[in-house]
């Protein structure tokens, strides 16, 4: 019997966490890769970049097998199809954090030091939308023991307010991001101001896609 099919068994949720644990292993390595950008260690880059590539291959091997186990026949507290889209958003979340690695690793990018403070306070908020995120997952089964309702159920959905006003706070963070970009179009070249506005803008889909998850058990719960 598979791993997911024995997680399965203890709660239609336990393989949820799982997959989540693996996605979370990608996010991590966000911040070191930024950090080998600002220091100008590209070969460091480019190995933590390949542990990206691989993690999130591991994610997807989870989230396929996820969909290829999750009970068809079996009694489940939520829809099937609101399972799959939640797994299917922690699985855009490793997604975004491997495009992330690709755009840092097309060239050796130099990150300007007049946005190095505002970048890793952007960097910072979006870890922690997502940290916010791993934590509801956490709690899922909880909230299977409570059949989804009640005192576990509010708690729930007051942590996924905190997840959408942390991602309302990484969207502020990213505009004003942009604006001290673009500011600098006289000093770098266009090529390297166009691929820091994908990166940041990358690092705002990571956030969004972990807002998404959020609103996703919300749905769940409402149904």
């Amino acid at each position: 019997m598979s791993l997911i099919k024995d997680l399965f068994r203890e709660s239609p949720f336990e393989p949820l966490r799982y997959h989540m644990k693996m996605v979370m292993e990608c996010v991590v390595l966000v911040r070191p890769m930024f950090e080998a950008v600002r220091d100008r260690k590209y070969d460091d880059l480019q190995a933590l970049a390949k542990k990206t590539f691989k993690t999130e291959h591991q994610a997807d091997l989870i989230k396929d097998d996820i969909r290829q186990t999750i009970p068809k026949r079996f009694f489940l507290p939520v829809y099937r199809g609101d399972l799959l889209g939640y797994v299917k958003l922690q699985d855009d979340m490793a997604d975004s954090v491997e495009d992330i690695a690709v755009l840092l690793t097309i060239k050796n990018l130099e990150l300007p030091e007049v946005l190095v403070e505002l970048t890793f306070e952007y960097v910072a908020k979006v870890e922690g939308v997502c940290h916010k995120t791993c934590e509801i997952a956490d709690f899922l089964p909880t909230l299977v023991d409570g059949d989804m309702v009640g005192d576990e159920a509010e708690r729930a959905l007051s942590m996924v307010a905190e997840v959408e006003k942390a991602e309302w706070e990484a969207d502020r963070i990213q505009y004003t991001l942009s604006q001290k970009l673009f500011a600098l179009e006289d000093e770098m070249k266009a090529t390297d101001i166009l691929l820091w506005f994908r990166v940041f803008g990358e690092l705002g889909q990571l956030a969004n896609f972990a807002e998404k998850t959020g609103d996703r058990l919300r749905r769940m719960l409402s149904t």
